[in-house]
């Protein structure tokens, strides 16, 4: 018997095409390179005899579950997300791939990119378009103020400085 979970929401379709070209490549090495290497490991560890007690056997045997899982994941994913690669027509907004700089009352700026769920890196700042700051920024533009209501804090009330697109 499963356990019942809740619908999670569905994620926005698009994805840049920097995102695509990644999530491309990491299936070709999956693909071609990782899961041949993986195989023949099992293959050897299964040479040698009882595979009950045989850690790299049932090492690979796993390894090769998550690959094969990483896969099916990818595979339908690049078939139904939506590659968007080029600036919309109205630049001075804040759409899906733009670089958007905000600042504070204490004018720290910070600067995001609104990307898919599969491109997410707080790491440099690219933030899913399903986020909540990045639903707020949508349509925005400089000078505009955003208001976000964060959990047991006061409101965080940020200011659209620029918006640009690489």
């Amino acid at each position: 018997m499963s356990r019942w979970r809740p619908a999670q929401p569905k994620s926005s379709p698009y994805i840049t095409l920097e995102g695509y070209e990644h999530l491309n490549n990491e299936l070709k090495y999956l693909w071609k390179v990782k899961r041949p290497e993986v195989t023949q490991a099992v293959k050897e560890a299964a040479a040698q005899g009882d595979r009950s007690e045989n850690a790299e056997y049932i090492y690979g045997k796993k390894q090769l579950r998550e690959i094969d899982r990483r896969v099916r994941y990818l595979s339908k994913r690049l078939e139904h997300i939506k590659v968007v690669d080029r600036a919309p027509d109205d630049t001075s907004r804040i759409f899906f791939g733009a670089w958007v700089t905000l600042a504070d009352e204490d004018d720290n700026t910070r600067r995001y990119r609104i990307v898919g769920a599969d491109e997410i890196d707080p790491a440099k700042g690219y933030i899913s378009i399903d986020a909540p700051l990045a639903r707020q920024l949508l349509k925005k533009q400089v000078g505009d103020d955003v208001t976000i209501e964060r959990v047991d804090q006061d409101e965080l009330w940020l200011e659209v400085v620029a918006v640009e697109y690489k």
